[in-house]
């Protein structure tokens, strides 16, 4: 599949180089970006953190990254958009030094009919609602791993529900992708995933209403032999033909077959590893600024649906300024306040046939797909639930995710200096037990800061120099400084532009 998808990326590439009318009126970007990262021992939390897989663990590394994408035309000077139209994008990042890597953080085609969008390849993605500037990340889909490839047939933004005259709106989307196989002991795994949101009220109310829910499963695979218990698996195969598309999809439960070799008394329960999130947030428009507020709940097994572990979850309070910058020495552009917690797990006893102890829902681990929930060796949530390999030598050191009981406190600030130097910030102090199974035999707490700023400059006909200084103190992490200093160049259709926001971050 991989193969085809690039023999597929390559030849739409191709086309773009033929000469078309459509293609001068569409919106073209091109950027290279060369920095340095240095630090003292592993590369501090929040310069590696929620980048997309693209920051590696161990400095120092020089970093080139280069990309062009073409996004969908824009509305004419009557508003009307082109029902049928097409975008792509590819980057591609250098790594060279202590740790040496070619990575593809994007690459792919979109197509879009009305309101709806295919598209085929790796995207960066964010899922869930929530902050997308200054936040620990979205629970179950963060943006801190390398994307994961996928076929995805979406309403990518909110789109208004017919005669419901736009108080009504809607967005959502359904996809198939497929997990690395390299470096992992399950192998061959696919991933389903949807997720579906809703908004009551209209973009121009002065307060809105958010609610909606996304459902990820992995499913499929193989491992050697001798490392799943074989009551969990036959010959370490795990059912992956299309009629067990119908449990993924539903999550339903009762699939055991004793007639069927390649359903077990574990499948019974349910096939795939189901995790997920419910959402919730509003926001309203005051005199000069946004406020935001938003909740969501942990689903990993039966413990939300019991109430039990009710008091997991993510909360954040998000403030954007609706003004624009008048010259004042500093501009505050935003703050967000996000409380994460994940100790509950609805308790430490898990007994099947008693829903007020249905616990141990150990978070992003699962007992088939034992690699956890991670794509090349990154948790695909949430950071601060840390994977194998991150943690000091010293702690435990399990096999998937070995910290997923955590309270973390986080602060994020974004904003102007003298009209010209963005700047942004990140505090977080977290407490980690590590898991029910394995726990640390101390409570490691930790704290975790950034700051970055980033000012245009006329180099090479203008371009955007950002520094990072990241900082990790405690007893979870080695502590570390870094720093990270990079020289952004971009171009639309030919002509030189600097983005207004710092290149570390993208908000949606």
């Amino acid at each position: 599949m991989h193969r085809c998808l690039l023999a597929f990326l390559c030849g739409f590439a191709a086309l773009l180089t033929l000469p078309a009318l459509a293609q001068s009126q569409r919106i073209t970007q091109t950027n290279l970006e060369a920095g340095a990262l240095l630090s003292t021992d592993q590369t501090p939390f929040w310069l590696r953190a929620n980048q997309y897989g693209i920051v590696p663990l161990k400095g120092p590394v020089l970093r080139l990254q280069g990309g062009i994408r073409s996004d969908y035309r824009p509305a004419d000077s009557t508003g009307k958009r082109p029902k049928i139209d097409w975008g792509y994008a590819f980057d591609g990042v250098i790594n060279a030094g202590v740790t040496n890597q070619l990575i593809l953080p994007e690459a792919y085609v979109k197509g879009r009919l009305g309101a709806f969008e295919l598209y085929v390849g790796r995207r960066r993605e964010i899922v869930g609602l929530v902050d997308t500037l200054l936040t620990t990340g979205a629970y179950v889909w963060s943006g801190n791993a390398l994307p994961i490839p996928k076929i995805q047939l979406a309403i990518p933004v909110f789109t208004a529900v017919p005669f419901t005259k736009g108080v009504l709106s809607v967005m959502g989307a359904y996809s198939h992708g497929w997990f690395e196989n390299s470096d992992r002991i399950v192998t061959g795994s696919y991933l389903h995933q949807k997720y579906a949101y809703a908004r009551l009220g209209k973009p121009t109310w002065r307060f809105r209403l958010y609610g909606g829910f996304n459902h990820q499963v992995v499913w499929a695979g193989k491992a050697p032999p001798g490392v799943l218990n074989p009551n969990l698996s036959v010959n370490g195969t795990l059912p992956s033909d299309f009629r067990y598309y119908r449990a993924i999809v539903l999550g339903s439960r009762g699939q055991g077959d004793r007639n069927d070799p390649n359903v077990t008394s574990f499948e019974d329960n349910r096939i795939g590893n189901h995790l997920g999130s419910l959402d919730f947030a509003a926001d309203v428009d005051l005199t000069n600024w946004n406020l935001m507020a938003y909740r969501q709940f942990i689903y990993d097994d039966g413990s939300l649906f019991y109430g039990t572990n009710l008091a997991d979850g993510l909360t954040g309070l998000r403030l954007k300024n609706r003004r624009q910058p008048a010259g004042e020495t500093f501009f505050l552009r935003q703050i967000t306040a996000e409380y994460l917690y994940t100790e509950s797990q609805g308790g430490d006893a898990f007994v099947i046939d008693d829903p007020e102890q249905r616990g141990r829902d150990n978070y992003f681990n699962h007992g088939q797909f034992i690699d956890g929930w991670q794509y090349v060796r990154r948790t695909i949530g949430t950071p601060f639930l840390t994977p194998q390999g991150e943690t000091r030598p010293s702690l435990p050191h399990p096999i998937g995710i070995v910290n997923n009981r955590v309270s973390v406190l986080h602060m994020g600030l974004a904003g102007l200096l003298h009209n010209r130097v963005e700047v942004t910030s990140k505090l977080s102090f977290s407490r980690n037990l590590g898991t029910y199974g394995t726990p640390f035999p101390t409570q490691p707490g930790q704290f975790s800061g950034l700051l970055t700023a980033s000012v245009p400059t006329n180099l090479f006909g203008g371009a955007q120099l950002s520094g990072s200084l990241g900082v990790d103190l405690g007893e979870l992490l080695p502590t570390s400084i870094g720093m990270y200093v990079g020289l952004r160049k971009t171009g639309l259709l030919g002509k030189n532009t600097v983005s207004s926001l710092s290149p570390r971050y993208i908000e949606r």
